[in-house]
C-alpha cells in the first residue's frame, strides 16, 4: 500500500496539468451554475441534536452519525454544491490550476481534497467546512444543501480549523501563505489573521477562547525525509496569539526543547495535539514518529516521550509515510486520564493511560487518520481512511465497540449540533 501511495505522489505534475488544460475548454463550456450563495430559508426549529460529522475528504461529503451509543448513521450532506463553479474558476487560472493539480498529486495522494475540517454553526443551520483543493472555507445550509457563503483563504490551500468554545468564531490554516484566518462562523466575515511558521496545520483555542495556538509542520511534500536533511523542512513552530487582538503572545520552537530532553532524533514538526482539561500539559505527535510527547506548558519543557509499538508490516522507510505522518490523530478523555492515539501508518489505534503512558490493546484499523471523543465521553472515535469507516473504541477497556461505514477517505471527525429530526440533504 505504502509503495503505491509514494508512486502516486511522484507522478509528474506537468502531465496532469496539460490534460487538465486540454479539458478546461470542454468543462467550462458545459458546467451549469452551482447553488446560490445566498442564505436559504430561516430555520425556525430551536431543538438541536448532538451528532458527529465525518468529513469524507476525497468525496466532498459529510456523513452524520450519532454522537454515542450505536453511532448509527443519520444522513449525508454534499459539501461541494458549487463544485462546477469552483472548477471553472480553477481551469481558467493557470496558477490556481497548477496548485490544484499539485494538491492532488502530493497531499491528496492522487485525489482532490474537498473536505478537510468541519463544524456546525451554533444554531445548527449550517456546516462550515475547509476545502483544500478549492482553497476556501464554505458554509453549507443544512436544510437546503445550498452554499451560504465562502471565504477564499490567502494562498492556494486551506487546512485544519478550530472553533471557539462559544461556537462563534472559526480559525483556518492557509497552508501555502503561512497564515491563519479567523472568521465569524455565521457570516464568513474575517475578524482577523496572523502569521505562522511554514505550513500552518493544527489550531486550538485555549483559556476559554482567549488564546489561539497554531502548530506549523513545515514542508511535508518533498522527499528530504532523512534526519540529516531535516533543515530542508522549513520553519516549524507553535504560534500563540491573543484570540481577540491576534497579537502574538509567544512562539515555541520544539527543537531546542527536544534536544534538551535528549531526543535530537525526533522531528520538531508538531502534528495533532491534546491538552489536559486544565491546559497545564500538552500532548502532541511529531512527523515520522510512532509515539507521543508530553510538554509542561508553564515550565516550558518536555517531560516524557512515549514510543508506541511498530507494526512489523510497516516499512521504516520514512519516504513511505503519507505526508510525513507516521501517527496522526489524538484525543483525550474528558477526565484527562486517557489518550486515544491513531497509529496511522502502523494500522492501529490504542488507548494510552496518561499516568503511566502504557498503551492498551492495539485495535486494528486501516490508516486511521483522526481521533475524537464521543458525545458522552465514554469512547474515542477514529476515522479509518483506507477502510472508509469510523470506529469507536471504549476508553475504559481499550476495546473496539463498533464500526460504521462512511464515504470516501474519512479524515476529520467533529462533534456538532444539527436541528432535531435532520436526516440529510440531496443538494
Amino acid at each position: 500500500m505504502h509503495a503505491s501511495i509514494r508512486a502516486r505522489r511522484r507522478r509528474p505534475l506537468l502531465r496532469g496539468a496539460v490534460a487538465a488544460m486540454v479539458a478546461a475548454a470542454t468543462v467550462c463550456g458545459t458546467v451549469s451554475g452551482s447553488a446560490s450563495a445566498a442564505s436559504g430559508p430561516a430555520h425556525t426549529t430551536s431543538a438541536l441534536q448532538e451528532v458527529m460529522l465525518v468529513g469524507n475528504n476525497w468525496e466532498g461529503t459529510a456523513d452524520v452519525i450519532r454522537s454515542s451509543g450505536t453511532f448509527a448513521k443519520i444522513g449525508r450532506i454534499n459539501l461541494i454544491p458549487d463544485k462546477n463553479d469552483r472548477l471553472r474558476e480553477i481551469y481558467l487560472n493557470p496558477i490556481r490550476l497548477a496548485f490544484f493539480l499539485g494538491i492532488r498529486e502530493t497531499v491528496g495522494e492522487g485525489h482532490d481534497q474537498f473536505v478537510d475540517d468541519l463544524y456546525t454553526t451554533p444554531d445548527g443551520s449550517a456546516i462550515v467546512v475547509s476545502r483544500p483543493s478549492f482553497a476556501d472555507v464554505a458554509s453549507v445550509d443544512t436544510a437546503t444543501g445550498r452554499l451560504r457563503w465562502r471565504f477564499p483563504v490567502s494562498g492556494f490551500r486551506s487546512d485544519h480549523m478550530a472553533v471557539s468554545p462559544d461556537g462563534t468564531r472559526v480559525a483556518v490554516s492557509a497552508s501555502t501563505s503561512n497564515t491563519v484566518h479567523v472568521l465569524d462562523i455565521t457570516t464568513g466575515r474575517q475578524l482577523g489573521s496572523f502569521r505562522t511558521g511554514d505550513k500552518p496545520h493544527e489550531n486550538v483555542f485555549t483559556d476559554g477562547g482567549g488564546h489561539l495556538w497554531n502548530m506549523s509542520i513545515g514542508e511535508v511534500n518533498n522527499d528530504f525525509d532523512d534526519p540529516s536533511q531535516d533543515w530542508l523542512k522549513g520553519d516549524r513552530k507553535i504560534t500563540v496569539v491573543d484570540a481577540a487582538t491576534f497579537r502574538r503572545i509567544k512562539t515555541i520552537d520544539m527543537r531546542p526543547r527536544l534536544d534538551a530532553f535528549g531526543r535530537r532524533d525526533l522531528s520538531d514538526a508538531v502534528r495533532p495535539v491534546a491538552f489536559t482539561p486544565d491546559e497545564s500539559r500538552l500532548y502532541f505527535q511529531v512527523s515520522f514518529f510512532n509515539g507521543i510527547v508530553e510538554y509542561d506548558v508553564a515550565a516550558d519543557r518536555i517531560l516524557r516521550v512515549k514510543t508506541l509499538p511498530e507494526n512489523p508490516d510497516t516499512s521504516d522507510d520514512r519516504t513511505t509515510f503519507v505526508n510525513d505522518s507516521r501517527h496522526h490523530g489524538m484525543s483525550m478523555s474528558p477526565d484527562g486520564t486517557k489518550l486515544c492515539v491513531a497509529g496511522t501508518m502502523d494500522d492501529y489505534a490504542t488507548v494510552v493511560d496518561r499516568a503511566t503512558l502504557r498503551e492498551g490493546p492495539l485495535v486494528s484499523a486501516a490508516k486511521p487518520y483522526w481521533a475524537t471523543v464521543s458525545g458522552d465521553g465514554a469512547a474515542c472515535v477514529i476515522s479509518e481512511s483506507d477502510a472508509d469507516q469510523v470506529t469507536a473504541i471504549d476508553f475504559a477497556t481499550g476495546q473496539k465497540i463498533t464500526s460504521v461505514p462512511v464515504g470516501d477517505h474519512p479524515q476529520r471527525v467533529r462533534l456538532a449540533r444539527l436541528p432535531a429530526g435532520w436526516t440529510g440533504t440531496t443538494g
